[in-house]
């Protein structure tokens, strides 16, 4: 018996995994842009969420994803919520799944998904068949449990287990709870008390507390992901948490009407008990989004006071770029990607800063603000070279095509200013770690080469900014300087070493900090030579 329901769990959570991996091959990569884009306000968030929980088949992966770009400040808290509350809703789809009674196509679907996975090479056909064995595994999975739990029907000790929870409904509550907690996955809980319900293992009013303990359990995953993240990665955890657990409660007090609109909707709609068990789930998760929505603002306050800021965060722009004018005007498609250019500058000389202020203070802070423009900048450039790559398959002129490679290539040589800048921070760490202490003499000769290669870059920029030729000229002056102090500082660390004055860690962390500013120099250059060429 316990291997039936194991096994018939395990092939569940398969199937449920597969089917949204299948769903969301189908769509494409472009959750991401999904969130980001259908988020201009509380309620289009709702419907984000919505959609996308459906087609990943996990409100979990949702809100996990939604913390995720909270934390790299693509989305705001309160874009955030609208998300979250969609992927409640969301979460439901699959109960009404399994509510269609479905168990005997279980088989034929496995088999037919396996035919087109393994052989019919067209990958539009092979996400079918993934999506086809997804919901097999699914139903196969139910009919497995369900076989499994069927001696449960006759057990005197399991009975008295179950009339314990449908007498006490918080103790259902915490068993719903342990359980989505334990399995990570609520679809997962509520199939199996779909099964128990409708094998009549337990009675309405547990399968409810059962539902409740549900919903606050699947906040342990946005949770995990939350620690170590940015404050409002946390308090986007914080509101998934709180917006379940105040459901959870208006419910308990609203315990009775609750039971007896499901009874209604049941006699009224002639429900099967699997069927039942998914609208009252709908039912809670809806009603609790228009019950809230009003509160929002409440939300975002009260978990902005609990959380509150420790850090430094980095005042993020969103990129601002049309695809519709490449078309249409490409000399503006080029004057856009040129201001975004600037702004992804901008970062990398921000982010230096940061990085000097943490080598002199170690103050985690600065590092962790540098990596915040690190990650700025990365974005910047996937979505500059897009659309780069984009307007390069239109005809240009020999200006505009001049101008078009100009913007790829600085593009790529900010982004690398990013790498070796989170590179420097990196060594920096390494010598916290290891308790490395330079001697004050290079900690010197380090920052004194650090403030050169920060002015270096700070100049090529303010003349790609103003086009200013006589600072691109500078720009070449202290990178030549730059050049001569990396080649000093070598040829003094080498006579360390062969003086034993140096350890090999220290030489590790020597050689790499000194090699990661001279390219950035380097960088540096290339910038004040594009517009030297200009």
């Amino acid at each position: 018996m316990l291997f039936q329901f194991l096994g018939g769990l395990g092939l569940f959570l398969f199937g449920i995994k597969y089917l949204g991996e299948g769903l969301q091959n189908s769509a494409g990569d472009r959750l991401r842009n999904i969130l980001d884009s259908l988020t201009t306000n509380t309620f289009t968030g709702i419907l984000a969420g919505l959609f996308v929980t459906m087609l990943i088949q996990s409100s979990s992966a949702t809100t996990v994803l939604t913390v995720g770009l909270v934390n790299a400040r693509m989305l705001t808290l309160r874009q955030a919520v609208g998300i979250i509350m969609g992927a409640n809703i969301g979460t439901t789809f699959t109960a009404f799944i399994i509510g269609f009674d479905a168990a005997g196509f279980g088989l034929p679907l496995l088999a037919v998904g396996a035919f087109f996975v393994f052989f019919i090479r067209n990958y539009k056909y092979v996400f079918i068949g993934r999506i086809l064995f997804g919901l097999g595994g699914l139903f196969f999975g139910l009919q497995l449990m369900g076989a499994g739990m069927e001696p449960l029907q006759t057990s005197l000790n399991f009975k008295n287990i179950t009339d314990h929870l449908n007498d006490h409904p918080f103790l259902g509550i915490a068993a719903g709870m342990i359980a989505t907690m334990v399995l990570q996955s609520s679809s997962a809980t509520v199939g199996i008390l779909q099964q128990m319900f409708s094998m009549d293992l337990i009675h309405l009013s547990g399968a409810l507390a059962v539902l409740f303990g549900d919903n606050i359990g699947t906040t342990i995953t946005a949770v995990i992901a939350a620690i170590g993240a940015s404050q409002n990665a946390k308090r986007a955890a914080l509101v998934h948490v709180l917006f379940n657990v105040i459901g959870t409660v208006i419910f308990v007090i609203f315990f009775i009407p609750y039971k007896s609109i499901i009874e209604w909707l049941t006699g009224f709609m002639n429900l099967k008990p699997a069927m039942e068990i998914a609208f009252a789930h709908g039912f809670f998760n809806v009603a609790n989004v228009i019950i809230l929505f009003p509160f929002i603002s409440f939300l975002v306050y009260g978990v902005t006071r609990l959380i509150r800021d420790d850090e430094w965060t980095v005042d993020t722009q969103t990129v601002k770029l049309d695809e519709k004018v490449i078309n249409s005007s490409p000399e503006f498609a080029l004057h856009q990607a040129r201001q975004e250019l600037l702004k992804m500058a901008a970062y990398s000389r921000e982010g230096l800063n940061q990085a000097l202020l943490f080598f002199q203070t170690r103050k985690n802070r600065y590092a962790d603000t540098a990596m915040q423009y690190e990650e700025e900048i990365n974005r910047f450039d996937r979505q500059l070279t897009k659309f780069l790559v984009k307007l390069s398959i239109h005809s240009l002129s020999k200006n505009e095509s001049t101008e078009h490679t100009m913007l790829l290539n600085l593009c790529k040589d900010i982004e690398r200013v990013g790498d070796h800048m989170k590179n420097m921070i990196d060594l920096v760490c390494f010598m916290a770690r290891n308790n490395i202490k330079l001697s004050e003499v290079t900690s010197r000769d380090f920052e004194n080469m650090m403030i050169l290669t920060q002015s270096c870059l700070e100049k090529a920029i303010m003349a790609l900014e103003t086009n200013n030729k006589s600072m691109a000229e500078e720009v070449l002056s202290i990178e030549d300087d730059i050049d001569e102090m990396e080649k000093t500082l070598r040829k003094k660390h080498i006579q360390d070493i062969n003086n034993n004055l140096s350890s090999g860690q220290e030489s590790v962390v020597y050689v790499d900090f000194i090699s990661n500013l001279e390219r950035i120099g380097d960088h540096s250059v290339n910038i004040a030579e594009a517009v030297l060429e200009r």
